[in-house]
């Protein structure tokens, strides 16, 4: 898996964009094999290499329940412990450097399509490896989130960053502080008044405070990745410390409230509604 992983490191570093669409989709198809069932790690370097080239897109994913307890997750799970093999921080790196291209009318649409990709790659990565969402108390890589919220950036680009961003900050107090103490609330709430953002998009941010107004709970210990940087568990570790206090709903509600007008008929759709299981 090692070999898999550094061989698509290696073509995300690129500037080419060929060659960072194909570490996208060697990425894309590693993680096929292990969600998908009816894959294997376990065969032939041949047969592996094949899966990572030709990602299925008709197999059904694995439930949660048989993913813990697979052994390719798990191999895969403990090598994202470490910054080595982190997938996470290379797309992370991904996007900046997709950001920081030049303009040009046909590349755009190129590079727009690669953030696209990356984004949703990350997304994934957050949700199948929480610790990973650590790296987001970092203003540095929160602020890369939030500037893909740009308002003259294209609406696909939008909604895969604020998909994005709903998983970066799922039962992670730290970096929902984070999020506030850079705007990221007067960001999304700018996109969502925003006269070019396109109804797709409008709806995205609205799904949004519905999931920033629900009541937070502390990260599990287990959240907090060990640092590999410095060789100690937690203290100064690259992937950040321990967790801040969580705020109430009512809290939340108030610094929302001083961008939007509408927060509490927002909270009273939510506890009416149950969104997202909550109520």
């Amino acid at each position: 898996m090692e070999s898999l992983l550094s061989l698509s490191f290696d073509h995300l570093s690129s500037f080419d964009a060929g060659k960072i669409r194909k570490g996208l989709r060697q990425l894309e198809g590693l993680l096929a094999q292990i969600c998908l069932p009816g894959s294997s790690t376990s065969s032939t370097p041949d047969r592996r290499r094949s899966a990572v080239s030709t990602p299925s897109k008709e197999r059904a994913p694995k439930e949660l329940s048989q993913l813990k307890d697979d052994p390719a997750f798990r191999e895969f799970f403990k090598l994202q412990e470490g910054f080595e093999w982190n997938v996470a921080i290379r797309l992370i790196s991904c996007l900046e450097r997709l950001l920081g291209k030049g303009s040009n009318d046909f590349l755009d649409g190129q590079n727009d399509l690669l953030i696209v990709s990356t984004l949703d790659l990350l997304q994934g990565i957050l949700l199948m490896h929480p610790s990973s969402r650590s790296l987001f108390a970092r203003e540095i890589y929160m602020n890369l989130l939030l500037d893909l919220l740009d308002p003259t950036l294209c609406p696909a680009i939008h909604s895969s960053a604020v998909h994005t961003l709903v998983a970066a900050l799922l039962c992670t107090p730290r970096n929902t502080r984070t999020f506030e103490t850079l705007d990221g609330l007067l960001t999304v709430t700018s996109l969502f008044k925003s006269r070019s953002a396109s109804r797709e998009v409008k709806m995205k941010c609205v799904e949004f405070f519905y999931f920033y107004l629900m009541p937070e709970t502390p990260a599990d210990s287990g959240f907090a990745i060990a640092s590999i940087h410095n060789g100690r568990n937690g203290s100064g570790s690259h992937w950040g410390g321990e967790e801040d206090g969580t705020k109430t709903a009512e809290e939340k509600q108030g610094l929302l409230g001083r961008y939007l007008g509408n927060v509490a008929d927002l909270v009273e759709d939510l506890r009416e509604s149950a969104v997202f299981g909550g109520g």
